[in-house]
């Protein structure tokens, strides 16, 4: 069971963190790998313990899950689709995988209750905008998933907190992120974000150690 507590915010909606910190009119909700998003302190009601698992589209993606994805016997190596696509559309290869290790656990066959498909998690009408015509190829997905995210930072270009807004967008939509003015209070949404930013974090870590 994962417990932490709940940010209970004024609009009634809830987030879920292992913890919070305080820091003047901001407040810090910390995941299980330390990493953090804030929000403003006036927003938030109260907090409640959590003694129930979180809940998303599909089972808690396992810290190895990239070291053990299925993928099929002809297909090039994913680490390879990843090198290609960011060298395409100039965004780092540490990004792209963090977001298929969040959406889909490097599962090229996934499929979600709400239709995403692939590695990257791409709903149809979004393969469909950036000319994938077959979602489980793994090089077709990755190349439509990072494209997207190219958009959606040519987007948030400019904000402070640019790459929240865009991993929020990514998972939760454009018109979301921008009726809230960033990370919009929804459960799966945040609980991605902060996944993404941790394994980001760890990947960082040890380029460093290295």
């Amino acid at each position: 069971m994962w417990g932490g507590e709940y940010a209970v915010l004024n609009t009634g909606f809830r987030l879920h963190a292992e913890r919070h910190a305080v820091s003047g009119q901001t407040v810090m909700l910390f995941d299980k790998d330390g990493a953090f998003t804030e929000i403003p302190g006036s927003s938030i009601a109260g907090f409640e313990p959590d003694e129930l698992p979180p809940a998303g589209i599909g089972e808690r993606i396992p810290e190895n899950a990239d070291r053990a994805a299925p993928s099929p016997r002809n297909a090039p190596a994913l680490s390879s689709v990843v090198e290609n696509a960011a060298r395409t559309y100039g965004i780092h290869p540490a990004l792209i995988s963090s977001v298929i290790a969040a959406e889909s656990g490097f599962n090229a066959s996934a499929v979600s209750p709400k239709g995403a498909l692939g590695l990257m998690q791409l709903m149809p009408s979004t393969a469909r905008e950036f000319g994938v015509r077959n979602p489980q190829d793994a090089a077709q997905n990755v190349a439509g998933g990072t494209a997207y995210l190219k958009q959606l930072l040519e987007r948030y270009a400019g904000f402070q907190n640019q790459l929240e807004r865009t991993l929020a967008a990514y998972n939760a939509g454009p018109a979301k992120v921008d009726r809230y003015g960033g990370l919009p209070p929804y459960r799966e949404t945040v609980d991605f974000v902060l996944r993404v930013s941790a394994r980001l974090r760890r990947l960082a870590g040890t380029r460093t150690r290295n």
